[in-house]
């Protein structure tokens, strides 16, 4: 369950660090890991909307916003879809988005980028630093990018004692130019 949430927030961030001036993502792969009772278990999350405003030249004036739909979590087990989306996970009636708005971006080297990021999940809004590799590929640019989150940070799964409290999310998103 706490994997989804870190689906979820990968998501988010995913999208949003994808694109080039004013570009929509045209495709976008989230997924999420997490131990249960000592088992990696995760899923997926879709229904990304954003708005890139990426150029490698100009970071300082680049940006990037994403939201994720948090009803979309899949674990490939519609029980724990529907329990990950209740009250003491991710609430997704009252806290439908989850939402990324990058703080800065910064380059590390070549093609390696790391931004700080805003991520709410459930109304709680935590900085997160998110590396990510960015790649020109057609009449586009392909974003990568692996990070992790605490789930607690923004009140995910409560306090579970089988339950990891160390998301990782993995993300993979195209956008257009």
């Amino acid at each position: 369950m706490k994997i989804i949430f870190a689906a979820i927030a990968l998501l988010v961030i995913s999208t949003g660090a994808f694109a080039q001036v004013n570009n929509s993502i045209t495709r976008s792969k989230i997924s999420f890991e997490i131990k249960n009772l000592g088992i990696k278990t995760g899923g997926t999350i879709s229904g990304v909307q954003g708005t890139v405003s990426f150029d490698p030249n100009k970071l300082e004036t680049s940006k990037i916003e994403a939201i994720a739909d948090a009803t979309t979590i899949n674990t490939d087990n519609s029980m724990r879809d529907e329990h990950l989306k209740k009250e003491d996970y991710f609430n997704a009636d009252t806290y439908p988005k989850i939402t990324l708005s990058s703080v800065s971006l910064k380059k590390k080297n070549s093609n390696n980028y790391t931004g700080q990021f805003n991520i709410t999940i459930k109304g709680k809004t935590k900085l997160v630093d998110v590396p990510f590799t960015y790649t020109d590929i057609n009449d586009g640019a392909l974003f990568k990018g692996s990070f992790k989150i605490n789930r607690k940070d923004f009140g995910v799964g409560g306090g579970s004692m089988t339950m990891g409290d160390e998301v990782t999310i993995n993300f993979e998103a195209e956008a257009t130019k």
